[in-house]
């Protein structure tokens, strides 16, 4: 299982995506998901969830906070979440943070959040200003580390510099969109940052808004929000990448969707991908993901496949 670059915190090998708890999965559904999820992590790693204030305006943090009580689980799972945009004028300014940081806490109804990120980069707060409201959290006990999403490699060179230079918590870990249908964007300069820094990565949409799961085919409709967003996917590669996840997960007896986690999971700098599903038999065609050993060759067809 792996541990997060720089950190002590050792995680499952699939990070559960909570943006569905309060949007396309009520309570009890999101509950049951939670439980599938712990029962399938050994318990000498944290079962890794991922939330943000912003999802459900707050419903999902709050039904991850209200399970964890509920089921006495705190000491097993271990929890991310972010300081997301919104409406605010300056998000990454160090009262945005100190308030979204303290409404998130109350939430998750936990004393501490393991992973803290910025949502987005907020280019019009200094980074000297943000980042020492977020060590200020951290030496209070109130973040264990922080770490950076959707950042451009220049802006995450000049925070973890700014971080080094003033002696204070640095980003830990960097969460891109990352995934066989999008790659372009991550491999290359920002994937050399997060290497020559030390960070590991934390990939969204690690199933290309569900495109991977092989459900969205020319001329189908499919009943989902994501819907309209995933079939950008359709068409030659599209067909390609799933003809090759077919026929690995044939191979081994695992659904595509599991073969294209564990693919992501295997590139260099990733520790964990994201996904999430919105029923437990959605969640159980990922969840072999996380004892799959793919091949070379494998290895090799996929990425040849998902070349543009």
């Amino acid at each position: 299982m792996p541990q997060l670059t720089g950190t002590d915190l050792h995680v499952s090998d699939l990070c559960f995506g909570g943006n569905v708890f309060g949007w396309t999965a009520d309570e009890p559904t999101s509950f049951a998901l939670l439980d599938r999820f712990l029962d399938a992590t050994p318990s000498t790693v944290g079962a890794f969830v991922d939330t943000a204030e912003s999802y459900g305006d707050g419903a999902s943090e709050k039904i991850l906070g209200s399970w964890m009580a509920e089921r006495g689980m705190r000491d097993r799972v271990v929890v991310a979440t972010k300081a997301s945009p919104a409406k605010k004028e300056h998000p990454l300014s160090a009262a945005e943070i100190r308030t979204a940081a303290e409404g998130s806490l109350r939430n998750l109804r936990v004393d501490t959040i393991d992973l803290y990120y910025a949502h987005y980069d907020d280019e019009t707060t200094p980074l000297e200003e943000t980042l020492t409201a977020f060590d200020e959290l951290v030496r209070a006990g109130k973040v264990r580390h922080i770490a950076a999403s959707n950042y451009s490699a220049e802006r995450l060179v000049e925070a973890v510099e700014t971080s080094d230079r003033l002696g204070i918590a640095r980003y830990v870990a960097l969460q891109p969109h990352y995934n066989l249908m999008e790659r372009s964007r991550y491999e290359g300069e920002l994937r050399d940052v997060v290497a020559a820094r030390g960070l590991g990565t934390l990939p969204y949409f690690g199933l290309a808004l569900g495109f991977l799961t092989g459900k969205y085919r020319a001329g189908e409709r499919i009943d989902s929000p994501r819907a309209a967003r995933a079939s950008r996917y359709v068409g030659e590669k599209g067909d390609r990448v799933l003809a090759a996840l077919a026929e690995v997960g044939s191979a081994h007896g695992v659904t595509g969707a599991a073969v294209a986690l564990r693919w992501l999971a295997d590139q260099p700098t990733v520790v964990a991908p994201i996904a999430s599903g919105r029923s437990v038999d959605q969640l159980a065609d990922l969840l072999p993901m996380q004892d799959l050993v793919l091949t070379d060759e494998e290895t090799k067809l996929l990425t040849d496949a998902s070349d543009d």
